[in-house]
């Protein structure tokens, strides 16, 4: 299965006869306009997906600001969007990729085979010089029967016990991993033993995800290499959806934690980490014993966190 598919190969496969169905996943933390974005301009023949609405369940501590939505809620959209078994499906977006992987993930959950990720996305689109449409799209419903669990996820105490044994990866902006700034969730900082890996080092400059071989070489450097025990989690699990597809280019498994900070930070029982390391900055014994006790993990000299 590949992950990505770019504008060349997309055009291809349309002139193909192939049956395609284009999905625009237009959303942005703090940016709710993602369907008046999309009918600004969107790749012709694409149906708007509100990320929201038709990717979410409705926010709540237990399970975080995003969780997912149950496989049957999942197939009824897909069919809405006009998806039939055997279609190939194109997600995308105008961030990079970032909130398309969320339903690239998805799907994937859902065992479709062939569904991608367009590289660069809308921009590259437009970088092509290629047409707009400012249509909104009543796709025939689609028959497409989903399942569920074709791809890992990890709970919560699976989260809190994975540096033990893995690497646990936060896909967010290392300020937010840091606990510089928190704009939307309970509690700054990290997952203790968690490393810091914001999702934006995966793509140039244009959007458009890094070489294979680049993306080996940038998760070798933060200790992951192919066979490696993998979980990946964010704010409320889309960006770490994005980090996962970029692991899969470099050939690399990953599981998703997909309450991600959000559902952890909620949790006044959970410990926070601060600082740029994976347990913290040196503060006290008593949290460092709590971290070693929760997570079955030695620290080093000088971990701590903030509870």
């Amino acid at each position: 299965m590949s992950t990505i598919i770019d504008v060349a190969s997309l055009g291809q496969l349309l002139d193909s006869g192939r049956s395609t169905v284009l999905l625009d996943v237009r959303w942005a933390l703090g940016d709710p306009h993602g369907h008046a974005h999309f009918r600004h301009g969107h790749i012709p023949g694409a149906v708007y997906v509100d990320l929201p609405t038709e990717l979410a369940d409705p926010a709540e501590p237990a399970r975080g600001r995003h969780p997912l939505p149950s496989p049957s809620q999942l197939q009824s959209r897909a069919r809405a969007w006009g998806v039939n078994d055997g279609d190939a499906v194109v997600v995308y977006d105008d961030a990079g990729g970032t909130s398309a992987a969320r339903l690239w993930w998805m799907l994937r959950d859902a065992g479709l085979r062939s569904v991608f990720l367009l590289d660069g996305g809308l921009a590259a689109w437009r970088a092509a010089a290629l047409p707009l449409a400012q249509d909104e799209q009543s796709p025939a419903p689609g028959s497409v029967v989903l399942g569920h669990g074709h791809m890992p996820a990890i709970s919560a105490e699976e989260a809190a016990a994975w540096p033990a044994e893995g690497i646990l990866l936060d896909a967010r902006a290392g300020e937010r991993y840091r606990g510089e700034v928190e704009p939307v969730d309970p509690r700054p900082g990290h997952l203790p033993g968690a490393v810091s890996a914001p999702t934006w080092d995966n793509i140039s400059a244009q959007g458009s995800f890094l070489p294979a071989e680049t993306l080996r070489k940038h998760f070798a450097a933060l200790g992951v290499a192919p066979g490696a025990r993998v979980a990946v989690y964010c704010g409320s699990g889309v960006t770490a959806t994005h980090q996962i597809a970029a692991l899969e280019i470099a050939g690399i498994s990953a599981a998703l934690y997909p309450g991600s900070y959000s559902q952890w930070s909620s949790n006044p029982a959970n410990l926070v980490a601060v600082g740029p390391e994976p347990y913290g900055e040196p503060d006290g014994q008593d949290a460092v014993g709590q971290v070693r006790a929760q997570s079955g993990t030695g620290l080093g000299a000088g971990g701590s966190v903030e509870a």
